[in-house]
């Protein structure tokens, strides 16, 4: 690594710290949030009504964010989008201790407001990444991201649990809005590099025009390069089982096994996560990454496949791990293409209308995933039910059982797109065909 090299790398860490920071404060308050809306309202609808405000805004308005995060020096998003989530944090804590308790719509509306603000963080965050790192430490960078969100996931059980008791929720949302603070001081005392643009072609340069024909031309840049959409639309997908899997794993465990046994597995889960941000981090990147993406899609799937085979907690721990180690991996690998083969000045809004689109496929499956378990599957594996005799001679009969045939049915499916993703050429041959541009 040369001195160069060595002094953009120190930089990008020391900015990923000060996120690293600020990302578990926000988880911190996420799980805080959730335990306090629940016990204080015994309501699932208000519950979900939370996690709408938390991130409907922010897909809403992606499009338009990443076209701004090109428009502007992606260090100052980066500073406005922090400092703008912390007040709205900071907001919520001024309400417990002038009134002494919030109401659920101060919450929605916090919430919604920090959401918006993640619109610009997020693919400015990535941009700036591109600028900093440089290519042959993109997938390292790639993976101490995702290492950040592993130990936020990770710290926010554990010591939300904790300090909820200790401190109650005001004390955590202060807290939050103190590592918002360090996430700001390394974007305040560091300079980004100078953006230079050396492709002239027409819908590649930045240009005066609407905010609605820069989406569009953003839209057209991915569309006009077939794998960058074939990996958009094999996230998408993916996503949308994904989400499915997350909304139907409580119920399945808590079918046969206590809470006490789900927090367990849930442990698990996040060392997997941690354990594969690890490797992406420290490993050097991939000889083929999208190689790498097909091969532990088709781990996913068969993870997936093996938690509905039984009411087993070794298997379903077992799977869940792997699963998660594969994340992380999937992520970065991701990341980095998209990095390398869009241009410098383009990537607001490729990254932005990246994240609208295949995340748009999670409230999705929310949506699905629920009423197909309960009216569907769960029905046909009941004792006696049209498919005991059948399927359920293999994987079992009774409760959680219909949603183990949903989980095998899902992992089936998600190692389906992983072959299909192989067998198309553009997807298969993305590094290939399209230069980089960096």
């Amino acid at each position: 690594m040369t001195q160069h090299s060595t002094s953009e790398m120190r930089i990008f860490i020391f900015i990923w710290l000060g996120q690293m920071l600020s990302l578990i404060g926000s988880s911190l308050t996420s799980f805080a949030l959730g335990i306090w809306v629940y016990q204080n309202t015994n309501s699932v609808t208000l519950l979900s009504l939370i996690l709408l405000s938390a991130t409907l805004p922010s897909s809403l308005i992606s499009p338009i964010a990443g076209v701004l995060v090109d428009r502007w020096e992606r260090r100052w998003v980066m500073i406005i989008s922090d400092f703008g989530a912390g007040l709205s944090t900071l907001a919520l804590a001024l309400l417990f201790f002038t009134l002494g308790k919030i109401e659920i719509w101060h919450i929605c509306v916090a919430l919604a407001v920090s959401s918006g603000f993640s619109a610009f963080q997020l693919p400015a965050y990535n941009a700036a990444t591109t600028l900093l790192v440089p290519k042959q430490y993109l997938a390292q960078s790639s993976g101490m991201i995702q290492l950040g969100r592993a130990v936020a996931q990770l710290l926010s059980p554990i010591l939300g649990g904790l300090l909820l008791v200790t401190i109650q929720l005001q004390g955590i949302i202060l807290i939050d809005f103190l590592t918002f603070l360090f996430g700001i001081i390394p974007l305040l005392l560091v300079r980004f590099p100078e953006l230079k643009i050396t492709n002239t072609n027409h819908s590649e340069t930045i240009k005066k025009s609407s905010l609605l024909q820069e989406v569009i031309s953003g839209w057209n840049y991915i569309t006009a390069r077939p794998g960058l959409l074939g990996l958009l639309m094999f996230f998408t997908t993916s996503n949308f089982l994904i989400g499915a899997v997350e909304v139907l794993i409580t119920p399945l465990v808590l079918s046969f096994t206590s809470p006490a046994v789900l927090g367990t597995m849930t442990s698990v889960a996040g060392i997997g996560l941690l354990l594969g941000s690890l490797i992406i981090s420290t490993r050097g990147e991939p000889q083929r990454l999208i190689q790498n993406i097909i091969g532990f899609q088709l781990l996913a799937g068969l993870s997936i496949l093996a938690v509905g085979l039984r009411p087993s907690i070794l298997l379903i721990t077992l799977a869940a791990f792997l699963f998660f180690l594969g994340w992380p991996i999937i992520n970065a690998c991701a990341q980095v293409i998209f990095q390398k083969k869009v241009a410098l000045n383009l990537q607001g809004r490729i990254f932005a209308i990246r994240q609208m689109i295949a995340d748009a496929s999670f409230p999705l499956a929310y949506i699905v995933a629920g009423p197909l378990a309960d009216k569907v599957f769960e029905p046909l594996m009941v004792f006696n039910g049209p498919l005991a005799g059948s399927i359920g001679q293999i994987i079992g009969v009774g409760p959680g059982r219909g949603i183990g045939l949903m989980f095998i049915f899902m992992g089936g499916f998600t190692m389906l797109v992983a072959i299909t993703g192989y067998h198309y050429p553009r997807l298969r041959l993305v590094e290939d065909e399209l230069p980089d541009v960096i």
